[in-house]
């Protein structure tokens, strides 16, 4: 009786030999397999992975439980550094919304016409730069939290919100912003849908003056508090962003450390200060819309 290959090789008679056809085989399928979060964290440029060390995106990504083909809002995009980490991780099945802040909020901060423009412009902008980020055919688009489209409301798997908290807080009570952001969040996520958060933390010891995020850190304590008043429940918290050379001063603000650097422009001793402290110390929370 004269057997086939592939009858001998589940009988394991050709055990311990090789062939060219399954190595290729094997090859086919090591080719057509997605790249790891891991992979497309180390394939993006030297200026970006400089900032992994005090970011760590990946493993960030990975604790917010965000997958490829989630639906995900990114609060507050801005250069679009998690954006290009986004967009071809999610792939093809997924979408990435951008939200910024409502128009009303950047005149607030106070730092001209021409600034407010470019803020606004953005939003419009954010399809246009996941498209030169990627070409995986992600569906994409910019909005603020006044302009939500309805038809996204209640569809969105994972929320997003990256450093982005202090300013919301900062102009809570002249605009209502924060208010608005998280009534915002909790409607366009899915029945136990996540927000994962980043913030620059303030010890909890620290006095309430200044403490409203307007020197760009907020409390623990107070996000927390935030976020379940507003009907979330807190699911978890990690110290992977943690960073105690962090310990500002009564007058200290974020800025003034890396990326950043304000204040220090004509000062190499105190920019080499800041420096060795790195970026921020942060919070990174997990939050859930009930289900």
């Amino acid at each position: 009786m004269k057997l086939s290959i592939p009858t001998l090789l589940a009988a394991g008679l050709f055990a311990g030999l090789s062939f060219a056809g399954s190595s290729l085989a094997a090859q086919d399928d090591t080719a057509d397999a997605a790249p790891s979060l891991e992979s497309l964290v180390a394939a993006r440029s030297e200026e970006d992975r400089a900032r992994d060390i005090y970011r760590h995106p990946a493993e960030t990504l990975a604790f917010f439980r965000v997958e490829p083909g989630m639906t995900v809002a990114e609060v507050l995009p801005g250069g679009g550094w998690y954006t290009r980490i986004l967009a071809p991780w999610l792939g093809a099945d997924g979408t990435l919304y951008g939200i910024n802040y409502s128009p009303r909020m950047w005149p607030l901060f106070q730092r001209g016409e021409t600034w407010e423009k470019e803020r606004k412009a953005a939003t419009k902008a954010f399809s246009g730069d996941v498209e030169r980020y990627t070409d995986n055919g992600i569906k994409a688009a910019g909005f603020n939290f006044d302009s939500i489209p309805a038809d996204i409301m209640g569809t969105v798997d994972r929320v997003l919100v990256i450093r982005a908290l202090h300013n919301l807080n900062r102009f809570d009570s002249q605009a209502g912003t924060m208010s608005q952001a998280l009534a915002a969040m909790r409607g366009i996520l899915k029945p136990g849908g996540l927000v994962g958060v980043v913030q620059h933390r303030l010890a909890e010891s620290a006095p309430e003056a200044g403490s409203d995020g307007s020197r760009g850190y907020l409390k623990q304590s107070t996000v927390v508090a935030l976020f379940e008043a507003a009907g979330f429940e807190l699911v978890d918290s990690s110290e992977m962003n943690a960073n105690p050379k962090d310990q500002p001063g009564p007058e200290d603000v974020v800025w003034r450390l890396p990326p950043s650097l304000s204040g220090s422009e004509d000062d190499p001793e105190a920019r080499a200060a800041v420096t060795a402290i790195g970026e921020s110390d942060r919070m990174t929370l997990l939050f859930r819309k009930p289900g």
